[in-house]
């Protein structure tokens, strides 16, 4: 009945606190019976069941429900820092954290006191959230006056022994290494786990209680002398493996920005590390590897000390112990941002690389995929000639991991642990697919190695689609792109690759359009040739754009995408799609002729739809218009919105696209819109005036793109202040409200601020969705657009007209203003530099190969 009653309560409470249960008698009323609970001596009989019975029985749940309960009122209800707050939510959460939160405090203090004297016994879920209400008590200064004198009592008696492995722990490691694995690298799986909790706790309270690190380093550096001056057989060796995973996992506010103990990092691993690396105990070995990843952004004074570290954690990749080889390969990952580490790893590089392979075999450990994909990355040239076989044993590993996940799929049912196992083998495959990708792209200079690659790689992408394996859709197909980009042109292979998409797409994929939409595009750019030989191609294309354009899809981001799709289309095909064009005119007037379209980049993009069918065949386009009552509609909506076409790809398909109409023979010109042909000339002026603005801006994007960040820092959250030096008792004041620093803000009501802050900007988004602003990075990276030169083209067409039709010429050109006039000399002016570029360009190129020859 008290189990009961107690969930009952954590779920009326869970989001709001009812004001009936805010009153003081009723709160006071709950939390005594949360608290008798807490205290509560289980009975003998429930204590002599084994530990996983224990937990299962109703007196533990309850004590379970107690502690969450507790922690709940003060972490949601009783913490007055939390935002958002109303007057009488505001004033219970004062009186909770001055008066019952202490008391909370006090009572789980004697149960710790209980557990350290091992004379009561804590069950997994309730030591975590012990831990969880000492964490939260560090920041709020009501708390942590009560806190602060028990802190050095509680870090070595009670943090310590959680953060150390267990008997069972040990078993694991020896008996089921790949279960103590996905136990101690999914700390997100094992969030509720009272070690994860306890790591928790010591970070939250070094990071916002500057001085505490101190205290806690002499702690280590006790356990770890300790240890170095015992005899063999009294060595406390799980100690000097819990001291090594507290130190590490303090790594980041050790290595913070001004802090005074970085400098003495290096001698602690050389003296305390580095011994361990060949400890005869696998734990400690584990440990050693991981204490080294742990600070990997330590720069080191003596590059020798690197060295031996590169050294010993090879020698542990050849470890018997699987968690050890695992854990070495995950310390090589940040080693390589050293230069003295990648020099002497190209020799070994395709050594290494087979022995990652074999433990991504041995182990379905995800974080083993980042490690290849980074190597693969860094070393691409030493890997070339290995690059088949490599792709190979990936293929084969991805293979293995889906046919495990397709195996388990069939036989899940409401099994939670089968769950996590799917999930892990899910991002353990996604990873794998990943560094695939980076392989492909490192091989661009190869196109015979590329070609082997691709026929390799059809099994993957094949099991892929086939067996709809949704979480891996996106890799699958970046993996299509980057073959096709890298080859610049499309294989057989590859033309059963398309083949696929279009039957995913068929199938039910058709909101993945996003995703595809970089491989369709090089299959239209690079397959152009093959694709006039294959009408049922090019009408599969089409109709994945048109399936975007029914009632059924109301997004406009799928719809962007089919736009995109379209343009590629019109812009690699040219006159070999008549039919298409005609279908793209009348989906996008459709819509802008039928309703007010809101959203400015999906209007953007329904224009240029017409835009580059004017492009294609302008007078194909006049005719669909002018059939339909279109014309004006369409032109007064793009000159009207000229200033919205803001990109360098939007400005000069506008450039190509008027150019094409002032080509136009003008007795061909319908009627109705013969009389705006002026505007032709002045809205091209304004788009030349604007252009040199839009590519400034479009090199300013890539170079921000392509910057890489060349040092590494942790966050501000994790700098040093000078007050923070000090840590001697004498210098501290009594106060502790002297001690709260600008750190000690609540960083879950910071949280909560921000993401009402972006709430904020997503209703102003909403509001105001003329104000959103096309990105460059919204285009696609290469377009045949980008081969054409608009000044020459617009030179070239004023030419043509004034040679060809005159006096039609001097009628445009009389509704210009003496400012258009100026801005087309200035148009033809730069047209002639960039010929004269050109031409200087050829020259030397010339010359260059003939010195060459």
């Amino acid at each position: 009945m008290l189990h009961l009653a107690l969930k009952a309560y954590k779920h009326a409470t869970w989001l709001e606190l009812s004001p009936y249960l805010r009153q003081d008698q009723v709160n006071i009323a709950w939390c005594t019976v949360f608290l008798q609970t807490v205290s509560k001596a289980v009975p003998g009989p429930v204590m002599m069941l084994d530990e996983s019975d224990r937990e299962k029985h109703h007196w533990w749940k309850a004590k379970k429900w107690a502690y969450f309960n507790l922690n709940r009122l003060f972490i949601r209800h009783g913490n007055p820092s939390s935002p958002g707050k109303q007057d009488g939510a505001l004033q219970f959460a004062k009186n909770f954290a001055t008066t019952i939160a202490p008391e909370i405090l006090k009572h789980y203090l004697q149960e710790i006191e209980k557990w350290v004297a091992k004379t009561s016994w804590l069950s997994r879920p309730c030591l975590s959230y012990v831990l969880v209400f000492l964490d939260e008590s560090v920041r709020p200064k009501e708390m942590w006056v009560h806190l602060k004198p028990h802190l050095t009592n509680l870090v070595t008696h009670f943090v310590f022994p959680v953060l150390c492995l267990s008997t069972e722990d040990v078993e694991q490691f020896e008996e089921e290494p790949e279960e103590y694995l996905h136990r101690k690298l999914n700390y997100f799986e094992e969030a509720s786990a009272p070690d994860i909790a306890a790591t928790n706790f010591l970070v939250n309270l070094t990071k916002n209680r500057r001085k505490e690190v101190f205290e806690i380093l002499k702690f280590v550096n006790a356990v770890v002398n300790e240890y170095e001056q015992s005899t063999d057989d009294k060595k406390n060796h799980i100690a000097k493996e819990g001291a090594l995973r507290m130190i590490g996992t303090l790594a980041p506010v050790i290595l913070g920005k001004k802090s005074p103990i970085a400098d003495q990092v290096e001698y602690f691993l050389v003296r305390y590390v580095f011994p361990d690396f060949t400890s005869p105990l696998g734990y400690l070995r584990a440990r050693a590897c991981d204490t080294i990843e742990k600070f990997e952004q330590l720069n080191f004074q003596d590059q020798n000390n690197l060295l031996t570290i590169y050294r010993n954690i090879l020698d542990c990749m050849a470890d018997p112990a699987l968690p050890v080889r695992v854990t070495a390969a995950l310390a090589l990952q940040p080693l390589i941002r050293h230069e003295v580490i990648r020099t002497s790893m190209q020799q070994s590089i395709p050594t290494i690389m087979q022995q990652l392979l074999k433990l991504a075999n041995e182990a379905d450990i995800d974080a083993l995929a980042n490690v290849m994909e980074d190597f693969v990355e860094v070393f691409a040239t030493e890997l070339t000639p290995f690059a088949v076989a490599l792709c190979e044993q990936l293929r084969d590993t991805y293979l293995r991991i889906v046919r495990e996940l397709l195996e388990k799929e069939s036989k899940a049912g409401d099994d939670g642990e089968m769950y996590n196992d799917y999930d892990d083998k899910s991002i353990t495959a996604l990873g794998v697919l990943q560094t695939i990708g980076t392989l492909i792209l490192t091989l661009e200079s190869t196109p015979d190695v590329l070609l082997h690659i691709e026929a390799v790689l059809m099994p993957v992408i094949s099991i892929t689609l086939e067996n709809k394996l949704y979480d891996l859709y996106n890799e699958a197909f970046e993996i299509i792109d980057s073959c096709t980009f890298a080859a610049k042109g499309i294989s057989p292979n590859m033309w059963q690759a398309f083949e696929l998409i279009h039957t995913t797409f068929k199938a039910g994929a058709e909101y993945y359009l996003e995703d595809m939409l970089p491989a369709l595009d090089n299959f239209v750019q690079y397959g152009a040739p093959a694709l006039v030989q294959k009408p049922e191609y090019v009408q599969a294309l089409y109709s994945m754009v048109a399936d975007m354009f029914t009632d059924a899809v109301e997004g406009g981001v799928e719809r962007i995408c089919a736009c995109k799709l379209a343009e590629a289309m019109m812009l690699s095909l040219r006159g070999s799609i008549d039919s298409c064009v005609e279908g793209f005119i009348n989906m996008a007037m459709n819509i802008l002729a039928g309703q007010d379209v809101r959203i400015k980049s999906y209007k953007i993009h329904l224009m240029e739809m017409v835009i580059n069918a004017v492009h294609y065949n302008p007078m194909l386009t006049l005719q669909v218009l002018e059939s339909n009552g279109w014309t004006n509609r369409f032109f007064s909506l793009w000159f009207g919105s000229m200033s919205s076409f803001s990109r360098v790809h939007d400005k000069k398909l506008c450039i190509v696209a008027i150019s094409a109409l002032l080509s136009l023979n003008h007795e061909q010109v319908p009627a109705s819109i013969s009389v705006g042909w002026p505007r032709l000339l002045q809205g091209i002026t304004e788009l030349f005036r604007t252009l040199p603005l839009a590519m400034k801006n479009r090199e300013d994007a890539l170079r921000d793109d392509f910057t890489l960040d060349a040092g590494y820092d942790y966050a501000d959250d994790d700098e040093w202040d000078e007050r923070d030096v000090a840590w001697n008792e004498e210098e501290e004041t009594a106060s502790a409200g002297d001690d709260e620093s600008p750190e000690t803000k609540d960083e879950s009501a910071a949280y909560l601020e921000f993401l009402n802050e972006e709430a904020q900007k997503f209703s102003r988004v909403i509001d105001d969705e003329d104000e959103e602003e096309l990105g460059e990075d919204s285009v696609l990276l290469e377009s045949p657009l980008d081969k054409i030169e608009p000044y020459q083209l617009f030179r070239a067409t004023l030419l043509s007209m004034q040679q060809d039709q005159p006096q039609f010429y001097a009628n445009l050109a009389s509704h210009l203003s003496a400012e258009e006039q100026g801005l087309i000399q200035d148009i033809l002016v730069k047209a002639e530099e960039v010929a004269q570029a050109q031409l200087q360009a050829q020259q030397a190129e010339a010359a260059a190969n003939g010195g060459a020859n």
